[in-house]
């Protein structure tokens, strides 16, 4: 029997191949370290963290029939996911991440999503077909996206009637992809999470805290945003005003999904009943202790 998920999580769901070294690393580096194969994208890692809150997530991504499609959408449902809904292509690979992370941080990576960009909105049909609701009757749920989706699809999420009623929050998949988020600010649905840097895309800006970023990006347009800065203040906001939290100090061991737990924290912690201040000290402290190497949530 199916569970009923707590949360949908839309978008890439693929392979994290991540090479880490605890040296400090520049361009040309050559250095001992490991190298790990996990399931990863950005709405695979936000559905493991709410699963560690206690929330049952469902996937609506596409992933291929190959080998390693079989093995990915296996180790979902061992997760305790729901994966019934996944858009399963005959014709597409199983997309892949591979970054290298030294002890000074993220050196590069590459995301391998156009499997996820060719799917298009094959992947929505839940939210259309009375899976999960219909453009009559929408979602009422959560809904948690990420920006690894085209902006043509992004654009048609951000006006659809199928996600009219939904509680839906968005991220970027990376500053190189912020800009597919200006949708979002045009018609002012969502709620964004989004660092400094992307923020400062958004607003075709440069901000000297997230404060600054964040309220910019109200009068920009956006109903509601987080906007952080690493190991600096992180700021929500919304038409009412603006918080402030900053993270606890950690020895920072990896940062590749460190966004995308602060972003499941908070919504879990919100899910709590918790206030906006003490909803974003909670994630925070959850995304320091995750890039520490500490998963105890």
């Amino acid at each position: 029997m199916t569970k009923t998920p707590d949360i949908l999580c839309i978008g890439s769901v693929l392979w994290d191949i991540i090479g880490r070294s605890a040296s400090v690393m520049r361009q040309g580096s050559d250095v001992p370290g490991r190298i790990t194969r996990l399931p990863g994208g950005v709405a695979m890692n936000i559905a493991m963290a709410v699963a560690r809150f206690g929330l049952t997530p469902a996937l609506l991504t596409a992933v291929g029939r190959d080998a390693e499609g079989e093995e990915l959408v296996k180790a979902c449902a061992d997760m305790g996911m729901v994966t019934d809904h996944i858009y399963r292509s005959d014709d597409l690979p199983t997309d892949r991440y591979m970054a290298v992370e030294g002890a000074n941080g993220l050196i590069a990576a590459i995301a391998d999503a156009h499997s996820l960009e060719a799917a298009g909105d094959k992947i929505l049909k839940p939210l259309t077909n009375g899976d999960f609701g219909t453009d009559v009757s929408p979602y009422q749920g959560k809904i948690a996206l990420d920006g690894n989706l085209t902006r043509q699809l992004l654009d048609k999420i951000a006006t659809s009637p199928a996600f009219a009623a939904a509680d839906l929050r968005v991220a970027p998949a990376s500053p190189g992809k912020a800009e597919r988020l200006i949708p979002f600010l045009d018609h002012g649905r969502a709620m964004l999470y989004v660092n400094l840097e992307e923020a400062g895309i958004l607003c075709q800006n440069t901000f000297s805290d997230a404060p600054k970023a964040a309220e910019a990006l109200i009068k920009r347009g956006a109903r509601r945003v987080i906007v952080t800065d690493g190991g600096k203040c992180a700021a929500e906001a919304d038409a009412t005003g603006t918080v402030i939290g900053t993270p606890p100090e950690v020895l920072v061991t990896r940062v590749t999904g460190a966004g995308d737990t602060f972003m499941a924290a908070h919504i879990a912690a919100e899910g709590d009943g918790a206030s906006r201040q003490d909803a974003l000290d909670r994630a925070l402290t959850a995304a320091a202790r995750y890039v520490s190497g500490d998963n105890a949530l």
